[in-house]
């Protein structure tokens, strides 16, 4: 498909206008609102200086007064909590299936899949690939000696929070018994009167912390210690075997109807990535409380495949065969990791929905590397030879228009990601009725699968390989030099992606349907 002459001259003006307008961005951006901070990954970078997807500007004049279809967008992550009340109204229901009824009503061999389906079952902590590499021992191969060089790496990396956080846990606890109390504010931790050595050691060292995380140190400190366990007991522990609760053999592909129904984890705040993504995407708008989501006319079909640890190549092979064959035009990946040992089950599936017709957008990954050179799973590339045509690849932004906006933690490739989108500072739902900022290319892949259901809902005649089309041409283009990596090299934005833009709706709306014109026109295009 040629790229039309519209956009490429809307592409000419905004790189014109964004020369002449950069000068105003830190003055702006300074005064955010709280309001605007929510919701800034929808702004405009022309109107509003921030380098948002212009979701406002597609709704206000291209959306207000169309009607849309109902677009199915599968959401392959940690599990999504159904009932929160900004979700609830777009969760995708299986009307094939009769709820609670322990059968399988629409004979696809899940039984009461009635939003989707669970391949974890009760299991949640899981190691990383490069673990279970080294518990099935030393082979002699490259791989091996690569996996144990990984670990080591990992393990000295983690164990050395060990004491610091060992020391800030046995001080919040001092505190919590001199305060009488389970929670305390950091005004209440000022006000201690630090008469005994203990108490004063504990005050000191928590405000030191207080300082660098704010307000919210308390709970920012239960998800360092969570963070550290949880790496040292499960992720890092070659004696653990997280896949043992589940009852079923990762190694085997043969055996596919396995987990349950029940599409969050036990503890619903597990499933908190999850229900962040489906946020991102489809949380209802203009309701007066959360965030907005990008797409409406949404169905959300939670699919449960994604640990605390790395996930397993089958369950993400079936995952994508469930979103396929229950109907899902989009699916959402935010997970990946170095080590895919049955990545033919993954490519398999990716060809599969292919050849259905759908895309899969994935998050690029959040090592501050280059997946041109060092790998990221799942891939559409085979030995540097893309296999498929529908999968897109999503780098993070900051709302810092200029040098810094490539986010530091994001992976980066001028063949390997193919856009960028916002990642950083990106409010959506949690569990238990809560909203939160959070930052990865974990947010930054929903931003642009909500982008490709909107165009997936208005242009229905447009092929998921012509919708990652639309999304990388149709992009802001970006003429800056920018820093990239854990090292912070420079590198033209162009560079860091295939297209060299971040993703942009209205320009993707305004393309797909000059592109649904033509192929209506001339189906053969």
């Amino acid at each position: 498909m040629k790229r039309t002459g519209a956009i490429l001259l809307l592409s000419f003006t905004t790189s014109l206008a964004l020369a002449q307008s950069s000068v105003s961005y830190q003055a702006k951006k300074d005064s955010l609102s709280e309001i605007e901070l929510q919701r800034w990954s929808h702004l405009d970078l022309l109107k509003d200086s921030i380098p948002g997807m212009s979701v406002d500007k597609a709704y206000n004049e291209l959306l207000k007064d169309k009607k849309g279809n109902k677009v199915i967008v599968a959401v392959i992550d940690s599990g999504v909590d159904i009932n929160h009340p900004d979700l609830k109204p777009v969760i995708w229901t299986n009307k094939k299936e009769i709820p609670n009824n322990k059968k399988d009503d629409d004979k696809n061999g899940f039984v009461d899949d009635v939003h989707g389906w669970n391949f974890l079952g009760e299991a949640n902590l899981e190691n990383y690939e490069f673990v279970r590499i080294l518990k099935k021992g030393d082979d002699g191969s490259e791989t091996y000696k690569k996996a144990l060089a990984d670990y080591e790496k990992k393990y000295n990396e983690i164990i050395q929070y060990k004491e610091p956080v060992d020391m800030l846990v046995k001080s919040d606890k001092t505190i919590r018994e001199f305060l009488k109390k389970e929670s305390y504010t950091l005004q209440e931790l000022k006000d201690v009167a630090s008469v005994k050595y203990e108490l004063f050691q504990s005050k000191r060292i928590l405000l030191a912390y207080a300082e660098d995380t704010g307000e919210n140190f308390r709970t920012e400190l239960e998800e360092f210690k969570d963070y550290v366990y949880d790496q040292l007991n499960y992720n890092l522990n070659k004696d653990f075997d997280g896949r043992k609760i589940l009852g079923d053999n990762a190694d085997d592909l043969s055996t596919k109807k396995y987990g349950n129904n029940v599409v969050y984890s036990k503890s619903r705040k597990d499933s908190s990535h999850g229900t962040h993504v489906a946020g991102i995407i489809a949380q209802l708008k203009n309701n007066g409380i959360g965030g907005d989501g990008v797409a409406t006319n949404v169905e959300i079909m939670p699919i449960r495949a994604v640990p605390n640890g790395d996930e397993y190549d089958k369950d993400i092979a079936l995952a994508i065969r469930y979103a396929v064959d229950n109907g899902a035009k989009v699916i959402n990946g935010s997970f990946g990791k170095d080590y895919s040992p049955h990545k033919d089950w993954v490519f398999d599936a990716i060809k599969y929905a292919e050849s259905k017709d759908v895309l899969i957008v994935h998050a690029a990954g959040n090592d501050s590397k280059n997946i041109d050179v060092e790998p990221n799973f799942p891939t559409d590339e085979i030995e540097g030879k893309e296999f498929a045509n529908n999968v897109i690849t999503i780098g993070a932004i900051n709302q810092n228009y200029g040098d810094k906006m490539v986010a530091d933690f994001s992976n980066f490739g001028a063949t390997n990601v193919d856009v960028f989108a916002p990642g950083v500072k990106i409010y959506a739902t949690i569990p238990e009725n809560k909203y939160k900022y959070e930052q990865g290319t974990s947010m930054a892949s929903p931003n642009a699968a909500g982008v490709a259901a909107l165009i997936r809902s208005y242009y229905p005649n447009l092929k998921a390989s012509q919708v990652k089309q639309i999304i990388m041409q149709s992009g802001t283009p970006i003429d800056l030099v920018v820093n990239v990596g854990e090292n912070g090299e420079t590198k033209k934005f162009s560079e860091a992606c295939v297209s060299g833009k971040i993703v942009n709706a209205y320009n993707a709306l305004k393309m797909a349907e000059e592109m649904s014109k033509e192929l209506k026109t001339n189906p053969k295009l």
